[in-house]
């Protein structure tokens, strides 16, 4: 079992940026891939990047690559998301996801944090 936790997110106007954070649970933190995702109201679940558990391997969505960055530290069983040049489309609740194998992947994540708002304003 792992439990996930967000924080980081806020109001930012457009240009600007953040960083979100997801704290997890347990000691096999670096066997996890991670995730984040994003949903913005009224649209589905979106995938925006994933981890492996090594932080070797990356994979973004369309959308934010060359803008957002993830990393994680497994010694603090922590991932990150930089995201910079935020847009107002950026505008949703970002969640942090694990899945149970070290590969990156953008789909089979049985865990779930309770998610963060991000807005960004025009």
């Amino acid at each position: 079992q792992v439990q996930l936790v967000e924080s980081g997110g806020g109001l930012v106007q457009a240009g600007g940026s953040l960083r979100l954070s997801c704290a997890a649970s347990g000691r096999t933190f670096s066997s996890y891939a991670m995730g984040w995702f994003r949903q913005a109201p009224g649209k589905e679940r979106e995938f925006v990047v994933a981890i492996s558990g090594s932080g070797r391997s990356t994979y973004y969505g369309a959308s934010v690559k060359g803008r957002f960055t993830i990393s994680r530290d497994n010694a603090k069983n922590t991932v990150y998301l930089q995201m910079n040049s935020l847009k107002p489309e950026d505008t949703a609740v970002y969640y942090c996801a694990a899945r149970t194998v070290s590969g990156v992947g953008v789909n089979e994540y049985p865990y779930w944090g309770q998610g963060t708002q991000v807005t960004v304003s025009s």
